[in-house]
């Protein structure tokens, strides 16, 4: 599929954003959770590396540009009711800001005994 296809599928809120859940191919781990909007999914296909919409600065944000922290696309999911997309990337170095491995490194509930 290309850019167009998916972006003419997608249905984006009313800021023209999509969540994007990015996941590490090697492992299946969920390494963080960001947005895009139409420029954002066009530029992640055009360079095959994850491409969100910082709220934050009001701009495309190609993670890795400033950190060295790429993210690899090797595929692009998009959900059943197509409100979703998972990115499916080969990770260098670390994906959160905090220099951990993912976003998701702090837990707040556990069963016991699991």
């Amino acid at each position: 599929m290309k850019a167009e296809e998916l972006i003419a599928l997608v249905k984006f809120d009313s800021r023209g954003l999509v969540p994007v859940v990015t996941q590490d191919v090697s492992d299946n781990a969920v390494l963080m959770v960001a947005w895009a909007n139409a420029e954002a999914i066009e530029n992640t296909f055009k360079t095959e590396h994850a491409t969100y919409w910082s709220r934050s600065r009001n701009e495309l944000w190609e993670k890795g540009l400033t950190s060295g922290h790429f993210q690899d696309v090797e595929e692009v999911l998009y959900d059943c009711d197509v409100d979703t997309l998972l990115y499916r990337v080969r990770q260098q170095g670390a994906a959160c800001h905090t220099g951990e491995r993912t976003c998701f490194y702090r837990s707040a509930f556990k069963r016991a005994g699991g």
